[in-house]
């Protein structure tokens, strides 16, 4: 990937799409395309594959998928695998009928064992049972693994995976039925903040631990390992290994601890109580980032500073 190359964002007016689009215009990327939902429809295969024979584009990153926090994964199951195996299927597969040899396939650190050892290292995938409040999400990203995978195999492509954290970040999603836990967070303490809230219900017991890294510090991970060159991307995982890399920050905290440091960001004293009816989720996720780090990336951005930057987008675009 050079400055020259045209490069299509899958998705790119989400989360991690945008923060793709704002990084690589910022190194100097001009040929960038893009194509929101209402234009193109990613699961549905002709119009992909029209896509892909009009634009032809030299690399890809597919960051397009359905996705959201607990409640939304396990109340729309079948939406979730459905609708992302769609787009991994007409990605991939017309990027390779049009001579796309570099792709990137962003995943998700849901891909690994609800129980797995911790750090998670990438051989951990496939290792035990998934969590099953997001099991079908976590089956779709599987498989679009897989298929990069298969198709550098059968066909000699380079495509790459990159299994993120949980991402937080400017241009997030606050819906409050679809939203992960950070944005959730935001919006809740925000709307007691302005009417004046004396309690915050959140869900679970607050103990599970989860790391956060923000999105434009995942974006430049992505930027790293996709301007390696396809040799030196593949000399980081085993010749018999799925090519996937963890994306992390190395640290994480509990809910509950995450949760004070919202509340004091956003300035409300709203107390919290704990709804432990409510699911937990896995009950930790910390990615081992070693393989990423001994490439010289470290993240830039705090969780604190992360949160008052992204806070400060919500406020922006929200009210």
């Amino acid at each position: 990937m050079d400055p020259q190359s045209r490069i299509y964002i899958a998705g790119d007016t989400g989360l991690v799409g945008s923060a793709l689009v704002h990084t690589l215009r910022a190194r100097g990327f001009a040929r960038i395309v893009t194509k929101s939902h209402g234009e193109l429809d990613l699961t549905n295969t002709s119009a992909t594959a029209d896509f892909f024979h009009v634009e032809r584009p030299d690399v890809v990153f597919l960051a397009a998928g359905r996705v959201g926090g607990i409640l939304a994964n396990d109340t729309h199951p079948a939406e979730f695998i459905q609708q992302n195996l769609a787009i991994e299927m007409n990605v991939i597969h017309e990027a390779w009928r049009v001579g796309v040899k570099e792709l990137l396939f962003l995943g998700s650190s849901c891909i690994y064992p609800r129980d797995c050892p911790q750090p998670i290292r990438e051989d951990y995938l496939l290792s035990g049972p998934l969590e099953p409040t997001n099991r079908a999400y976590a089956v779709a990203k599987i498989a679009g693994i897989e298929m990069c995978w298969s198709h550098n195999r059968q066909y000699g492509t380079h495509y790459f995976c990159v299994m993120p954290t949980n991402l937080y970040g400017p241009n997030d999603n606050y819906d409050p039925e679809s939203s992960h836990v950070l944005p959730a967070l935001i919006r809740r303490f925000h709307e007691a903040k302005t009417r004046g809230d004396r309690c915050v219900t959140l869900w679970g017991t607050g103990a599970p631990r989860r790391e956060f890294l923000y999105s434009d510090d995942m974006a430049a991970a992505c930027v790293l390992l996709m301007q390696l060159g396809p040799g030196k991307r593949a000399a980081i995982v085993n010749a018999d290994a799925p090519p996937m890399i963890n994306v992390g920050c190395g640290e994480d905290q509990t809910i509950r601890e995450l949760a004070e440091l919202v509340r004091r960001v956003i300035g409300t004293d709203a107390q919290i109580e704990w709804d432990s009816t409510k699911p937990d989720g896995t009950p930790r996720k910390q990615l081992d980032i070693g393989k990423l780090t001994a490439l010289g990336w470290s993240q830039t951005v705090g969780l604190e500073e992360g949160i008052r930057r992204t806070y400060a987008d919500f406020v922006a675009t929200h009210g």
